[in-house]
């Protein structure tokens, strides 16, 4: 068996911290065939949909696979960039804010990446070209701040699938989840008190996060518990009583029950409940995306105004802002406690190559 990257190695070769972020995916293309791709990889993925493989291949290729990429394919040339979807957009920009500020303290000894766990860039490709940096030790932060085995333990599983097929691999460090960070939670407030300042307060604030099944809830994931945190802690530093603000969970799809309350039998409920007027905002985003713009912002948003609502804000993720950044940024530093930056002067580098070049020669090699 030949592993990944064993003709790129050198001994006179640069050794430097590498920062992966990773998001969950996006088509190469709003197109049918381009969405076809994209869900037969992101569906098959067992973390995401827990049921029998030989049952579930069937459905997929059988009847998803058949209807959905079309459906899904108009919903994305809604909310696509001449530069790619939003959420390619936005990861790359974070990405660049993140080198920005960290290249500050490092310089070249740290080298910061993005991958997609879903789609491209792929998170083996972004690897090979770590390994090929010299990246020895590796930090990797899927932009998940709610643990979920259908996000976080996927991106786990990509990353040391990929290990399994590399001769040398890199010191390693994950951060699985960072739902009650300080600077997270204070960043999430400042964008929302902004929003506020400049546009107004709605009557109630909705803290709209991704639904999973109910059963992964059961089986003792605990996203739930989580997003319910994430929330309480946000709404503690905004001040705000149990009656202004609440959790739901979007995008579900299928027959079987996943967590509620639902977010679009929400927007249809509240009016006919007293409350006109609305602020949705989503903390397990990271980034905009079509869940956020498409789904949120024009399918919710009609939602709520036919059943008869007054005002409906939607108020956009944290996306590259400044204190998003400053946030990560804190959370990557905390967890590359320990690590110290490796030594790349001319010297040390060509002492190793000669120390190593004596050995070859005292064996004969």
């Amino acid at each position: 068996m030949t592993y990944k990257g064993e003709e790129s190695f050198r001994h006179d070769q640069p050794s430097r911290l590498g920062i992966l972020i990773t998001n969950l995916g996006t088509p190469d293309a709003p197109t049918t065939s381009a969405l076809r791709r994209y869900l037969a990889e992101f569906l098959w993925d067992p973390r995401v949909v827990e049921a029998p493989r030989p049952l579930w291949w069937l459905i997929l290729h059988g009847i998803i696979l058949r209807i959905r990429p079309s459906r899904s394919a108009k919903a994305y040339r809604s909310v696509w960039q001449p530069e790619g979807s939003p959420l390619l957009i936005h990861t790359a920009d974070q990405c660049e804010g993140i080198r920005s500020a960290l290249q500050k303290k490092y310089g070249d000894n740290l080298v910061v990446g993005f991958a997609m766990r879903y789609g491209n860039p792929s998170i083996a490709s972004v690897l090979d070209q770590m390994q090929q940096q010299g990246v020895r030790q590796l930090l990797v932060l899927p932009l998940y701040p709610q643990y979920s085995a259908s996000t976080s333990a996927s991106t786990f599983d990509a990353i040391t699938h990929d290990f399994t097929r590399r001769r040398w691999l890199p010191d390693f460090r994950f951060i699985s989840h960072y739902h009650d960070f300080p600077p997270y939670i204070e960043a999430m407030a400042t964008r929302i008190e902004r929003h506020w300042a400049t546009n107004g307060r709605n009557q109630k604030l909705v803290l709209s996060y991704h639904g999973v099944p109910k059963k992964y809830l059961l089986r003792g994931d605990p996203y739930h518990c989580e997003c319910h945190k994430t929330s309480r802690l946000l709404a503690e530093r905004l001040g705000l009583s149990d009656d202004q603000y609440m959790t739901t969970f979007q995008s579900r799809f299928g027959r079987e029950e996943w967590l509620r309350p639902y977010t679009d039998e929400t927007m249809k409920s509240l009016p006919g409940k007293s409350v006109e007027s609305v602020d949705v905002f989503c903390p397990g985003f990271s980034s905009d995306c079509l869940e956020t713009i498409e789904e949120i912002d024009e399918e919710n948003r009609e939602y709520f105004m036919e059943a008869g609502g007054k005002s409906f804000a939607y108020i956009p993720a944290l996306n590259a802002s400044d204190e998003h950044i400053e946030a990560l940024v804190a959370l990557i530093e905390q967890n590359l406690e320990g690590w110290a930056a490796p030594a790349n002067d001319p010297e040390t580098l060509q002492a190793r190559e000669s120390r190593a070049g004596a050995v070859k020669q005292q064996l004969g090699w």
